[in-house]
């Protein structure tokens, strides 16, 4: 019985040292992310058009639809930078302008899409679920 109970505790200890060898491996290979590249106005955005459904402050609660895009990070032009991130914003939220600009952007939910982006901004305020803001921008046809 004493044979039995010591392989496995041998086991065991083989087992534990096989996963703290991977998790030290894993973590070696977690090197530093470079910050993305730059974005200023007049470039384009590149990525996936996701939508959301969020409750609007400014509006009693009304259900509205948010627009964002996921795309690789960027940095934003200064003041802004990384906005308090390691490597930039990944999602951009794109704020419709008018009813035409919902309606398209709508019309593209969950395709892969481009943007020309004109003003953008790090996010501030509670209600945004995005890291960045679009405020003026316009689809760019692929």
């Amino acid at each position: 019985m004493t044979t039995h109970r010591f392989g496995v505790c041998l086991g065991f200890a083989l087992l534990a040292v096989t996963f703290a060898a991977s998790g030290a491996i894993a973590q070696q290979s977690d090197a530093p992310q470079k910050p993305g590249k730059m974005i200023r106005a007049g470039d384009v955005l590149s990525g996936e058009l996701g939508v959301m459904k969020v409750r609007d402050t400014k509006n009693r609660g009304k259900r509205v639809a948010t627009y964002q895009i996921t795309s690789e990070p960027r940095r934003l032009p200064p003041p802004n930078g990384l906005c308090n991130l390691e490597t930039g914003p990944e999602t951009f939220q794109l704020i419709p302008t008018n009813d035409a600009q919902a309606a398209q952007l709508k019309s593209l939910s969950g395709k892969a899409i481009s943007v020309k982006v004109d003003e953008i901004a790090c996010a501030q305020d509670a209600g945004e679920m995005s890291e960045a803001i679009v405020t003026k921008w316009s689809v760019v046809a692929k």
